[in-house]
This record gives structure tokens, sequence and C-alpha cells, in this order.
């Protein structure tokens, strides 16, 4: 392999690190101007439209004749359905810089549950590490509500469930990847969400009597960067970022890189929106982050469900 060949691959994990970090930030400022259904319809369409470009262009390939549509399904419900519900209801209720922190989570509730449903033993170490970064999240849970921070533990208790849906997706994702390419599954995917969150958010139009107001959003600025970023970097160049360096560098070294986007979602959250940031944040998260990289580093050299881990 060329010294190019080599780079590439975690130049590629840099950028969908940073891609996935910063996806907080933008959907705190869509946020400001959408509800998270509204905001998550608009984000879906642009990330569909451009998979149908994409496709028409034969860019990429999509062929979903055959197949188990069943299971695929099925993991759409968790991802993006569940997830995307519980971490736009759980971001509008707190910081980037707790959210960021609670999503690291991701690949260590993978490992719980392929304990508990595929039955893989992680060794004593990883063990350490999980509880490590558990503590971590329970830790900055406890000291929120002791401080009185408003609606920012029960948004971090709904992020909990963001994380258990991409952890289930997680287990659910081997089983599909032998029938369809990751392209076919974020097609459906993405397909799936926009038609989930569509109508969600036009039978809450309809209920309010407001549904000729549906597209007001797309005329404000502020709006439109966010359903941009979201919708193109985000769900659809940040996946293929991320998909092109799990085919070229194992699935342990790869995950790793999630350790980075939660750095970057704290720190933007800090210096662009000026999150508070209190000192049980630092040490809270100094204990996720280790964890999460500890849980990674000495996992088992066998195929690993982080393969599949999936962020915002």
């Amino acid at each position: 392999m060329s010294n190019k060949q080599s780079v590439l691959p975690y130049l590629a994990g840099v950028c969908f690190s940073v891609l996935f970090g910063l996806s907080f930030i933008f959907s705190k400022e869509g946020l400001e101007v959408l509800d998270p259904f509204h905001l998550l319809t608009f984000r879906f369409a642009a990330a569909v439209f451009l998979l149908n470009v994409l496709r028409y262009f034969k860019l990429i390939r999509v062929e979903l004749k055959n197949k188990r549509m069943k299971t695929l399904l099925s993991l759409s419900l968790f991802q993006p359905v569940i997830y995307f519900i519980c971490e736009m209801i759980g971001l509008n209720k707190t910081t980037a810089s707790e959210a960021g922190m609670m999503i690291a989570l991701i690949p260590v509730a993978s490992v719980i549950l392929a304990v508990l449903v595929l039955k893989e033993r992680p060794t004593r170490i990883q063990l350490f590490f999980v509880i490590c970064s558990v503590f971590g999240v329970f830790f900055i849970m406890a000291m929120a509500g002791s401080v009185d921070v408003g609606d920012n533990f029960q948004g971090m208790v709904i992020l909990l469930g963001a994380v258990f849906a991409a952890s289930t997706y997680n287990i659910l994702a081997r089983k599909s990847s032998l029938h369809f390419s990751s392209i076919e599954i974020t097609y459906v995917m993405m397909t799936v969400g926009l038609i989930v969150f569509s109508s969600i958010s036009i039978f809450q139009h309809l209920i309010y009597g407001n549904i000729t107001m549906f597209f007001q959003p797309l005329f404000q600025p502020q709006a439109i960067i966010s359903i941009l970023y979201l919708g193109f970097l985000s769900s659809v160049i940040g996946f293929f970022m991320m998909n092109y360096m799990l085919s070229k560098v194992e699935a342990t070294k790869a995950s790793v890189f999630s350790n980075l986007i939660t750095v970057v979602s704290i720190s933007a959250g800090v210096i662009i929106l000026n999150d508070p940031f209190y000192w049980y944040h630092i040490i809270g998260g100094i204990l996720i982050i280790v964890g999460v990289w500890g849980t990674n580093y000495f996992s088992r050299p066998q195929p690993s469900l982080l393969k599949k881990t999936v962020t915002s």
C-alpha cells in the first residue's frame, strides 16, 4: 500500500469526525427557527435529494429488488427514526456539549448489547472502561441536577434513548449488511426518515392550522445553512467518509475516531455557541472519552459491532 493510500483512510476518519461533531452546532442553530420534526423533515429531504441526484448520474448504485426489506425497515425504525427523535428532543433541552458527551456512549453501549444479545464476552479491562464511561455520564447527570440547570437533566435522559437506538442499530446492521450494501442501507434509512418525519411535521402543522407556512423557514438563511449542512455534509458525505475508512481500516481502529467527534462537539459548543461549561463537565467528559477509548483499544481481535457505529 502506498503512502497516499495508507493516509487517505485516516484523513477520511478525521473528516467525518469533524462533520459529525459539528452537526450538533448546526442542529442547535436550526432548532432556533424550526421545531424538531420540521428540521428533521428538511434535513432528510436534502439527504434524499442528494442521494437521488447521485443515483441519477450513476455515481451510486441502489438495487432493492430482492432482498429482505423487512430487516432493513426494522433497522430504519431505530436509525434514523427513534435515534433522531431522541436526539432532536434531547438536544433541544441540553447544550451541544452535553449532547456530544452523551452520544459518545454509543460505542460503549454497543459492547453492552453485544454481551446481552450476541453473548460476546468482553475482556475484564474492557468492562472496566465501560463502567468508567457510564460513570462519567451519570456523574454529569447527577451534578446537573444538583446545580439546577433546568431541562438539562431531562434532556440527557432522552439522549440516552438515542444512545440505545443507535446501539440497537449496530446489532441489526450486522444482519442487514449481509444482504445490502452500505449505500443501499443509507438510501433506505434516509427515505424512511423523510417519510416518517415529514408525516409527523405535516400532521403538526395541520393540527395548529399553519400548514400554509410549512415552507416559510426556507426563506431564512439560518434554516437553509443548517438544513444543507445536516442533509448534505453530515448525513451523506460524512457517512460516505466513514464507510470509506471502514473499508480500509480495522473497525477497532476506526471506532476510536468517535472520540474525536465528542471532542469536536464539546469544543465547538463552548467556543461557538458559548455553551455553559462547568467543572463537572470536564471530569465527566474525561471519564467518558477515556472509557470509550479503552473499550475500543482493548477489544479482542474479532468482528466488531462498532463497524456500524452511527452519529447525527
